[in-house]
C-alpha cells in the first residue's frame, strides 16, 4: 500500500499542490477530489479502476496528504475551490468529469457554481453540502484549535487515529489507517491538521446552497448507508435541490464509501460515467 505517490507538483495560490495522472492521455477525464480529513490516497483503488477507460486525475489539496503544509495557509473551502479552478486550467481540462468527495464536494460546487469551472457531470459521495454539517467534535476543535494543535504528540496521534477510523463503517484495515493518518502527524502535520478544521466554516456552502437549483449538469449523489459523519437524509435533500439528481446508496458503507464498498461503488461510478459520454 506503500505506491500511492503524487509525481506532479503545481504552485497554486495557496501553495505546492501535488497530483498525478493515471491512464492514457487523450482519454475521457476524470478529476477526484478527496475530503477531509483524508488525501488522494482514499481514491487509489476507483481511481486505478476508471483509468483503464479515462484519464485520471488526483492530487492532495493545499494542506493535506503530501501537497504543502505551512502557517498561515489558506485551505479554508473558499480557497480549494480557487484551487481546482487554476488546476483545471493548468491540465487544460475544459469539462472534466468531476468525482468529489466529503469536503471535495463543496470545493468542486463552489469552482462549477462561483468560478465557473466547467464539467461534463458531476458526482458526488457523501459530499459536504447541505446545512448544518460539522459534528460535536469537528466544532469542538474548531473552536478551540489553538488548543488542541498543543497536545503531546501521543495524545493528538491517538485523536486523529479515532477520529480517521470512525469514517468507516466495517473498520479500516490497520494499513490503510496508518497511511491516512500520518500526514498529519509531526511537524508541520500536527498544525496543519487543526489548522484545516478551524477554518471549515458552513458559511462557504451557505453561499452557493441556494444555487444548487442552476446546476444543469449531469449530476449522480453516492451516499453511505451507515454514515455517521453525515447521514444519508442531507443526500435526500441534496437530490431534491439539484434538477435531475440521482440519489445512490450503498448497503454496509459508511462515510467512507471508497474503502467500504469500493467494488460497489466503482461500478456505479463507472455506468454513471459511461452513460454521460
Amino acid at each position: 500500500m506503500g505506491d500511492w505517490e503524487l509525481a506532479e507538483s503545481f504552485r497554486s495560490t495557496s501553495g505546492d499542490v501535488r497530483w498525478h495522472s493515471l491512464g492514457p492521455p487523450g482519454q475521457d477525464p476524470v478529476v477526484l477530489l478527496h475530503g477531509t480529513p483524508f488525501s488522494s490516497y482514499v481514491w487509489r483503488s476507483v481511481a486505478r479502476a476508471l483509468s483503464r477507460r479515462h484519464q485520471v486525475f488526483v492530487w492532495d489539496m493545499p494542506g493535506y496528504g503530501a501537497s504543502e503544509k505551512a502557517p498561515g495557509q489558506d485551505v479554508s473551502l473558499a480557497a480549494q475551490g480557487r484551487v481546482l479552478t487554476e488546476l483545471l486550467a493548468h491540465w487544460g481540462l475544459d469539462e472534466p468529469l468531476v468525482v468529489a468527495h466529503d469536503f471535495g464536494g463543496a470545493v468542486s460546487l463552489r469552482a462549477h457554481l462561483l468560478h465557473g469551472a466547467r464539467y461534463r457531470a458531476l458526482a458526488l459521495v457523501d459530499p459536504v453540502a447541505v446545512a448544518p454539517w460539522g459534528s460535536p467534535f469537528f466544532r469542538l476543535v474548531g473552536d478551540h484549535s489553538a488548543v488542541f494543535e498543543q497536545l503531546p504528540p501521543a495524545l493528538h496521534r491517538a485523536l486523529v487515529r479515532e477520529y480517521v477510523g470512525s469514517a468507516s463503517s466495517p473498520g479500516l484495515h490497520p494499513a490503510v489507517l496508518e497511511r491516512l493518518v500520518e500526514p498529519w502527524l509531526g511537524d508541520p502535520g500536527q498544525a496543519a491538521f487543526y489548522r484545516q478544521i478551524a477554518q471549515a466554516t458552513q458559511r462557504h456552502t451557505d453561499e452557493i446552497q441556494q444555487r444548487y437549483a442552476d446546476i444543469t449538469i449531469p449530476t449522480l449523489i453516492c451516499w453511505g448507508e451507515d454514515d455517521t459523519w453525515i447521514p444519508v437524509d442531507r443526500g435526500r435533500e441534496l437530490a431534491a435541490l439539484i434538477p435531475g439528481a440521482r440519489l445512490e446508496r450503498f448497503a454496509g458503507a459508511g462515510h467512507l464509501v471508497q474503502e467500504d464498498t469500493p467494488a460497489e461503488l466503482t461500478a456505479t461510478l463507472t455506468d454513471f460515467l459511461r452513460q454521460v459520454r
